[in-house]
């Protein structure tokens, strides 16, 4: 009896002892994040230049993290917001003299390069000055330069400047030839993102929207180039099929750029334009200066609801669209009397139509309150239409992607590689449709037509949504969906915008229908976290995460993300075509 006393009690006195030091642990922690986070905060000194850098990636919303040891590990993405408001406010702070745009980017789409540099025009109309220098420009990161009033390159930088591409994949044949194949159902002759799994060439179909959407965009980037540099439309056509940006010097001589130096160089440009030494603070450190918002005093609320990533079925985070948080801060807002109106910012490519239905269903239930106006991100297609399609007013940036009213549904199948390597799959079953479906054997014509009835029935309530939302004949909507993917120029055109602005514009519009004057914003979903997930730092997730990204890099991590969120979808799916990168 004594031995089971002592054991007890050793485990008591260890348990007690853990506590106390986990105890102890999150105190140090707290007390170092808290040092830490004073430390950070950075002064805005005179004769200051803010150097705008967006290496890190942009999202439209970054959260703050509920995590205590989120701080230790602080992320480095800005939120667009954050950005556009620190312009704003550096503006009219005499302490910036001007803003010096790095012109090496990553992870930042082309509505949101647009939209930060509309921001800029308007910068420079304060009498500010802006400069530009990088060793090498992306078109994006050239088009956000392009603002500068003078663009620096080093001596060897490279600058690109070749026009717009995209390339597809086709299985067809690969699928033949080793016995695995992907079984197909789908509405929209546009829908072609199974397109690489039923053919071995693209459509004329698809390659003429690839074609519309490409040119559209790339017309938003000439258009706000040739303004900005003097020269024609015609003349820069002119230098991307002649590659007249190959080097530097051919650079110059086409006036793409102002000059070639090196680093100190352009410090020492930057000196003669405000007159004495330069101190530098980054856009990351004048935003923690609590510049990142414009401040207001209003008790009236204008809620920004973000819905950003692909769309899944579950809870969801601040990178995938999950109906469960959405729902939650759909229902928060709408409890809120302090909250008069909505703006709901779209920047998803669609994912698992369930998901995208139950949160149509509650902005629905929203809008019969509160007035709700939609803005519309880098992509808001598909699934990412379908919750948008209901908003009193839709916004879209010029080159948002937007559009893609279409449904597919895919099936894999190894019935052929199971033949050749010799694998037979035999069932025992109680009912004739309890079998369903096989991954080991080919495609029934019954399970065929119980799928296609499914997506012909999603299609058909996706567009009655889109009809109904944009007052339009369900022949109508027929015309502009079957899965067709639009720049927000051209569904300006076609009905499917109502018209073209920034998120700034949409909050204007929405305070315009509350009849607001005077208010402020405020952000969701607010993701709050269980007890276990403030520690999740144990088996470090999070931390495994971030390597995974420093260690791929911005562009194959996304695609690592892509691919891990493929293998979450879930039953009829409402998702973008194909994957649009632009550097």
């Amino acid at each position: 009896m004594s031995f089971f006393k002592n054991l007890f009690s050793s485990c008591l006195g260890a348990l007690i002892a853990l506590i106390v030091v986990f105890g102890l642990g999150i105190i140090l922690i707290s007390t170092f994040i808290s040092s830490r986070e004073q430390a950070s905060i950075a002064s805005v000194e005179n004769n200051s230049v803010l150097i705008l850098s967006l290496k890190n990636g942009v999202k439209d919303y970054v959260p703050v993290s509920q995590n205590p040891i989120d701080a230790l590990f602080p992320v480095q993405t800005l939120q667009l917001s954050k950005i556009i408001n620190a312009i704003e406010n550096a503006k009219y702070d005499d302490k910036i003299k001007g803003i010096s745009i790095s012109g090496e980017l990553a992870g930042v789409g082309v509505s949101q390069v647009q939209s930060i540099r509309n921001k800029l025009k308007e910068f420079k109309e304060s009498g500010k000055f802006i400069t530009a220098y990088a060793n090498i420009y992306t078109q994006k990161g050239y088009y956000l330069s392009s603002i500068a009033d003078a663009i620096y390159v080093t001596p060897t930088g490279i600058i690109e400047f070749r026009g717009l591409s995209s390339e597809r994949l086709f299985f067809k044949d690969f699928q033949e030839k080793y016995g695995v194949k992907m079984e197909v159902i789908r509405h929209g002759k546009y829908k072609s993102a199974v397109e690489g799994y039923l053919d071995d060439k693209m459509s004329e179909a698809n390659r003429e929207q690839i074609s519309s959407f490409l040119n559209s965009i790339w017309s938003e980037f000439l258009a706000d180039i040739s303004e900005s540099r003097g020269l024609t439309v015609q003349e820069l056509n002119n230098i991307a099929d002649t590659l007249g940006t190959r080097s530097p010097e051919l650079a110059l001589k086409s006036n793409m750029i102002d000059g070639t130096i090196y680093r100190d160089q352009y410090e020492e440009v930057l000196e003669e334009l405000i007159e004495t030494d330069v101190n530098y603070v980054s856009i990351s450190d004048y935003i923690s200066t609590g510049k990142g918002r414009i401040r207001s005093t209003a008790t009236d609320e204008i809620a920004i609801l973000y819905t950003q990533g692909t769309m899944l079925y579950g809870e969801g985070d601040e990178s995938v669209i999950g109906q469960e948080s959405v729902i939650g801060a759909i229902r928060k807002i709408k409890k809120d009397s302090k909250i008069k109106s909505v703006v709901l910012r779209v920047n998803s490519p669609g994912g698992v139509a369930l998901t995208g239905d139950l949160i149509w269903r509650e902005l629905e239930l929203l809008k019969a309150e509160k007035p709700f106006v939609v803005s519309m991100g880098d992509v808001a297609a598909s699934g990412g239409y379908y919750i948008a399609c209901g908003g009193d007013r839709i916004i879209a940036e010029p080159t948002t992607i937007t559009g893609s009213i279409g449904v597919f549904g895919t099936i894999p199948n190894v019935s052929g590689l199971a033949d050749r390597i010799g694998i037979n799959a035999e069932r025992v079953s109680t009912n004739k449709q309890a079998q369903g479906y096989s991954l080991y054997e080919p495609i029934t014509d019954e399970f065929y037509d119980e799928q296609s009835q499914g997506v012909e029935e999603v299609y058909a309530a996706f567009l009655s949504r889109v009809a109904a939302g944009r007052e339009m004949t369900y022949q109508e909507a027929d015309a502009v969906a079957q899965g067709r993917v639009w720049t927000g120029v051209e569904a300006l055109e076609n009905g499917l915008v109502d018209e073209l602005g920034s998120l700034d514009d949409a909050v204007q519009r929405a305070a315009e229908l509350a009849g607001l004057v005077n208010y402020r914003t405020s952000d969701y979903p607010r993701f709050e976290k269980d007890f276990e997930d403030v520690f999740d730092f144990f088996p470090f997730m999070k931390i495994k995460e971030r390597i995974f990204e420093k260690e791929l890099g911005s562009s194959n991590y996304k695609i690592y993300k892509e691919i891990r969120d493929v293998s979450q979808f879930q039953g009829i799916q409402a998702i973008i075509p194909f994957s649009i990168e632009i550097e």
